[in-house]
């Protein structure tokens, strides 16, 4: 065992840097083959050939490519970034004040998108081929091929300028801002550390759109593969088998069927939690929300390579530490995905 779990581990670790460097030469080469000139965006295009020169030496875009990726790759490993030619603050210091409105709006859609989307395919799978399960397969399809946008506009128009029933766009009214003091930059989680509750529910109802819309496209995908996964379980001889020895119909259901079909959701779940995390930018640029999807957007329009550059390596490597986390959180539910 100690031999075995010593192979798992060097396995593990390989597998892991292996990902990283790969996710670290996709993303070097894609920033180098985009139509975008980050010296002109830095110095103008109508700055002298001299200037533009010592400019791109600077920058080192001079070097031959392997050696550009050399100094790439050493800068990230002492946790460098670059600095954003936009802002003028290191990369990682931007990422580290965005990303944690990313990470609020996608940790509250996937709340609301599990509490609804796992009950939804459970029924589906429960009353398959009846009006239920057509209707939750209607609305979980209409989910998938509504474009994002179209919807948050529609939303905004609504339940914002028509009703005013819920926030705006943004993170808060600017009459609120500044009242609380970030230390997780998760807002609600601040005001409500704070005791500001005048400051937390109107965080709370620029929360409501773009965190329903979030969570839609999540219920969507999450009541599709869990109708798919519970379908496989409930035609399993052990399904029968508690039937027949009078196991009730709900125990059967959520205890047996859903119990068995919790393991691969699991990972259903994590993609779809870093889905959230990585595919917010419509999202946030409808709501004009100040996450790192917008960070990223707004870079790219600027030819801010090494801003794009650090938050596209944040979000893949955020894509991938799920991934793992969920491959650990499946071995341990599951007993024979650990003795493999």
């Amino acid at each position: 065992m100690p031999a075995r779990f010593l192979r798992r581990l060097i396995s593990f670790a390989l597998t892991l840097a292996l990902t990283l460097f790969g996710l670290l030469a996709v993303t070097f080469v894609i920033a180098r083959v985009v139509p975008i000139d980050p010296v002109i965006a830095l110095v103008g295009d109508k700055a002298p050939a001299d200037v533009y020169a010592a400019a791109r030496a600077h920058l080192g875009l001079d070097l031959p490519l392997w050696q550009q990726f050399i100094i790439y790759l050493r800068d990230v490993l002492s946790g460098n970034l670059g600095s954003s030619s936009t802002t003028g603050n290191p990369v990682l210091s931007d990422i580290a004040h965005t990303f944690p409105a990313t990470l609020e709006l996608a940790t509250y859609a996937i709340i609301v998108g599990i509490g609804l989307g796992i009950p939804l395919g459970v029924a589906a799978a429960v009353w398959q081929g009846r009006w239920p399960d057509h209707l939750i397969r209607v609305v979980s399809l209409f989910g998938y091929s509504v474009p994002v946008f179209w919807l948050g506009l529609v939303a905004l128009l609504v339940f914002y300028a028509r009703l005013d029933w819920v926030g705006g766009p943004g993170r808060l009214d600017i009459a609120y801002d500044y009242i609380v003091e970030p230390w997780s930059g998760l807002l609600t989680v601040d005001a409500a550390a704070a005791g500001e509750w005048d400051v937390f529910w109107n965080a709370v109802s620029h929360l409501v759109l773009p965190v329903a819309l979030l969570a839609y496209f999540s219920m969507a995908y999450i009541g599709r593969m869990t109708r798919s996964f519970m379908i496989d379980e409930l035609g399993k001889e052990y399904i029968t088998t508690a039937r027949v020895k009078g196991a009730s119909e709900a125990r059967v259901i959520w205890r047996h069927a859903l119990g068995n079909a919790a393991v691969p959701l699991i990972t259903v779940v994590a993609l779809s939690y870093a889905y959230l995390l990585e595919g917010a930018v419509l999202t946030e640029t409808v709501f004009a929300w100040p996450g790192l999807g917008s960070y990223i957007t707004q870079a790219l329009f600027d030819a801010d390579m090494a801003a794009v550059l650090g938050g596209t390596l944040v979000v893949g490597a955020s894509f991938v530490a799920l991934n793992i986390f969920s491959e650990l959180v499946y071995a341990w539910l599951d007993p024979r995905a650990r003795m493999k």
